[in-house]
């Protein structure tokens, strides 16, 4: 069976902040003048609130039991604009994306809280550039869960075996979608996860608008 569905993550895979998160996230610490917060504290809590309205739970959570005034609602919302106002797209992104929709139904799935990834989503106005754009926030589940690859096949209108997934982590990009029976390409990029033997393919991240098409057509 031809391939008939391509579907992206958004984050490290098409959009890239021009400065660490690591760095995003002190700042806007420093700003809502909470205590600090590393970057691994950050992620885990993120993996605890990938259905929900916006960052503020995650912020929440960060901050129990710390003796501290800071709104998490604040933080969240300068956390936020730090994120979205860094993002960069990987080279061609937007060329990319409109010659695959000439042969394919394109769509994109992100993980995380409905404000903190539409906004990003906004922020680079690519969303006439899909058929279809969905957040986890919005979902029953986010990805690894089968689930939100079944709301992404749904949204294509597309069968697993017809669909390619790509991603640059082994766990949630490159596991879940190969679990829910979807193709995988994983982009790889300096600093980034290694390859996951799971991937049916892997491509450089600033060569995805020059290798995806022929890659594609080895499925």
């Amino acid at each position: 069976m031809s391939i008939r569905g391509v579907a992206f993550d958004l984050d490290y895979t098409l959009a890239v902040p021009n400065r660490d998160r690591e760095t995003l996230l002190a700042e806007a610490v420093e700003q809502a003048d909470a205590p600090p917060i590393s970057r691994s504290e950050y992620i885990q809590a993120h993996r605890n609130h990938l259905t929900t309205e916006s960052r503020t739970p995650i912020f929440a959570e960060l901050l129990a039991g710390d003796t501290t005034d800071t709104d998490p609602a604040q933080l969240a919302a300068a956390y936020r604009e730090a994120v979205t106002t860094s993002l960069v797209p990987i080279p061609d992104a937007e060329q990319l994306l409109e010659e695959l929709r000439a042969d394919y139904r394109v769509g994109l799935l992100t993980n995380g809280p409905v404000r903190a990834q539409r906004s990003k989503i906004e922020y680079l106005g690519w969303e006439p550039l899909f058929d279809t754009t969905l957040v986890t926030g919005e979902l029953a589940a986010g990805k690894p869960d089968a689930a939100a690859f079944d709301a992404l096949l749904t949204a294509l209108g597309t069968a697993p075996e017809e669909t390619v997934f790509i991603g640059d982590t082994p766990d949630e990009d490159i596991s879940g979608a190969e679990a829910a029976g979807l193709h995988t390409i994983q982009v790889l990029f300096e600093g980034g996860p290694q390859k996951d033997p799971r991937a049916d393919a892997y491509i450089e991240r600033d060569r995805l608008a020059t290798d995806l098409a022929g890659c594609l057509t080895a499925f």
